[in-house]
């Protein structure tokens, strides 16, 4: 179970490939980052909405939306054995009813791109989990409802949104 997040009445999900380092390392060549991939998980990025909105438009950053408590259960990480994976289908349903559904091929950056990428401004490290994004199909949950997603070849995650804390 996952619990709906406190201080929102607008709680997004977003499915996304998380990668799994298992090395890292700054300003890593294209050719090297397959290399620093441990494996890969299933993850559900969620976002407070309304905090989302409020904070644009006041200019300011979204921090509140995106990072609380339980803002992005992950399944078991899946070792892989061959780098960077290319292709598979993502997808993500609520109470049965698919809403996200595409390839990861459709991504806009491969796996290598954004590490290469990330590593042009941070330090990455080996344990260090990457969400890499979300295909269409995003939109509200609410308590009571189930949340079932995949990634082909990587697992799956399966959960119920419970009520959660109050402020």
């Amino acid at each position: 179970a996952v619990p709906y997040a406190s201080a929102t009445d607008n709680l997004h999900y977003e499915v996304e490939l998380v990668i799994a380092l298992g090395g890292g390392g700054r300003n890593i060549e294209p050719l090297q980052a397959a290399s620093r991939i441990y494996g890969y998980a299933v993850g559900i990025d969620f976002t407070r909405r309304d905090l989302q909105a409020a904070a644009k438009a006041k200019g300011k950053p979204w921090d509140t939306a995106k990072g609380f408590d339980v803002s992005a259960p992950i399944s078991k990480i899946q070792p892989s054995e061959n780098g960077e994976l290319e292709d598979g289908r993502i997808w993500l349903a609520v109470n049965g009813e698919t809403k996200q559904d595409a390839r990861l091929s459709d991504m806009i950056w491969s796996v290598t791109e954004i590490i290469v990428e990330l590593s042009r401004y941070y330090e990455l490290k080996a344990g260090d989990l990457i969400f890499t994004g979300t295909p269409a199909g995003v939109s509200a949950i609410g308590v009571g409802d189930r949340i079932a997603a995949a990634v082909e070849n990587v697992g799956e995650i399966e959960f119920e949104i419970t009520v959660g804390p109050t402020n």
